[in-house]
């Protein structure tokens, strides 16, 4: 069966990212322990490609401004719905979901999708 993939893409002001790692080495630590099986958060690096949509310009970034690439794996659909449920009743994030100020970025800003994975190659570095 095809893993499940919600991906998201956030635009986030340059002085709140570390506010924002904070945030999500919970949210990591909650997902994994309620059954996703990846969790990844990434802060923009290289985001001025040439002759091609910036993830700053589909991100609607300001000048003072970057971008989160994050995405969660999860086994199937069903099974993101059900650990997204537990998620949201997990008292580890009740701050973030009581008060949305208490987030370093504009939830409504954020652009949110779940995918079916069309094509997954992986390579793992055995070590000595």
């Amino acid at each position: 069966m095809s893993q499940y993939v919600d991906g998201f893409v956030i635009p986030l002001h340059k002085d709140k990212i570390e506010a924002y790692k904070k945030l999500a080495l919970s949210a990591s630590e909650v997902w994994l322990d309620h059954g996703a099986l990846d969790y990844r958060e990434c802060i923009g690096d290289d985001l001025d490609a040439e002759q091609m949509t910036s993830f700053k310009t589909i991100a609607g970034c300001g000048p003072d401004e970057t971008v989160v690439f994050a995405w969660i794996t999860y086994p199937s659909r069903e099974q993101r719905d059900a650990i997204n449920a537990a998620v949201m009743k997990d008292p580890r994030l009740a701050c973030t979901m009581e008060d949305p100020s208490a987030m370093p970025f504009d939830c409504k800003r954020m652009a949110y999708g779940g995918f079916t994975t069309l094509v997954h190659g992986s390579k793992s570095m055995a070590t000595a």
